[in-house]
């Protein structure tokens, strides 16, 4: 008999040991990402009368800071946050459109709390990024430094309600309520936008339909081989009342030459309707073909990009070396980022 106690409490001992493993400890994280560039225009001038791309980030002159962004986050075992900060030149620009603190120091990126409500449900609510695009605000993120007409002019940041089913091994879907795109504060207008995702093995299907605007957006990408990467994003935006949109895409085939190095391509054609003012030629239904040749070589977690641009649009968007209007524009950044 005793020997049977000794065996039952050696049992209960390991069942309750191997329950305490399989419950993750809760934790508690700081990470986040510093980076500053140089840039130079080849075919335009490089002083007062400096120009750049008609998209947003690294659009400075000469040696210029990019942000520093620091993320807190909390994972408990059913619930947690994200508190993402943002400093700098960067960050400002991420949060343009926070309609009462933007001028007086906000700093916030995204801001939520989530709740692990099963294994294949969450629902997150504050204020997070975008799900819309290939391309994020985080320079960690994106392969290329500067970043693509179709990512600058779609939405940055979203605040409402979001839900994100698991659907299975390889489906995912997301449906959100939120208020006015990159109105992130609170809700000046009382309208509300929705937002849903359907996602397949990396594949995802955007929606949203927002109070003054529809936009509909295609991100995805395939591995061609164990060093050969394609990625491919494509949108279509329509305002309301038949005022205009926009509509494009881009391929993001990347070779990795090696451990440390990766050579990349961003080919980008992005078409205005009517006057949505996006390219600034101030002719409607202008267009530009963009295209973006970057370097990645990778030191521990220091990232140098050296890259190539060139935007060619359709109408005069540019001014030459001579200040005379020119439909294109030649650029050179060189970009440090590092993780941390």
């Amino acid at each position: 008999m005793k020997k049977i106690i000794t065996l039952s409490m050696l049992f209960m001992a390991c069942s309750l040991f191997a329950q305490e493993e399989e419950t993750p400890a809760p934790s508690f994280n700081v990470s986040g990402s510093v980076d500053a560039y140089y840039r130079a225009n080849f075919t335009a001038p490089n002083d007062e009368f400096a120009q750049a791309p008609g998209s947003s980030f690294a659009n400075l002159p000469g040696f210029a800071l990019g942000m520093a962004n620091v993320v807190f986050s909390y994972e408990g075992e059913k619930a947690g946050f994200v508190a993402d900060l943002v400093f700098g030149p960067r960050g400002t620009d991420a949060i343009f459109a926070s309609p009462m603190y933007s001028a007086t120091g906000n700093i916030v990126n995204q801001l939520y709390a989530y709740w692990n409500v099963s294994e294949s449900v969450t629902l997150t609510m504050g204020n997070f990024n975008t799900f819309l695009g290939y391309e994020v605000i985080s320079p960690t993120a994106n392969f290329n430094y500067s970043t693509s007409y179709l990512f600058s002019y779609g939405p940055f940041s979203h605040t409402g309600l979001k839900a994100d089913f698991a659907l299975g091994e390889d489906f995912s879907l997301m449906l959100g309520v939120m208020n006015d795109t990159d109105l992130t504060e609170f809700n000046p207008t009382g309208d509300y936008a929705f937002g849903a995702q359907l996602g397949y093995s990396g594949q995802f299907l955007n929606v949203l339909v927002d109070p003054s605007f529809f936009e509909i957006d295609y991100t995805g990408g395939f591995d061609l081989s164990d060093d050969f990467f394609l990625g491919i994003n494509g949108a279509y935006l329509s305002l309301e009342d038949d005022a205009g949109g926009f509509y494009g895409g881009a391929l993001y085939p990347q070779y990795a030459t090696s451990d440390t190095f990766t050579l990349g391509l961003r080919a980008e054609y992005f078409v205005e309707d009517k006057e949505f003012g996006a390219i600034g030629t101030g002719v409607e239904d202008s267009s530009v073909f963009a295209v973006t040749l970057t370097g990645s070589f990778a030191v521990d977690n220091l990232t140098i990009k050296p890259e190539l641009r060139l935007d060619s649009a359709s109408d005069d968007a540019f001014l030459d070396n001579d200040l005379m209007a020119t439909k294109s524009l030649g650029s050179f950044v060189l970009a440090a980022i590092y993780a941390f």
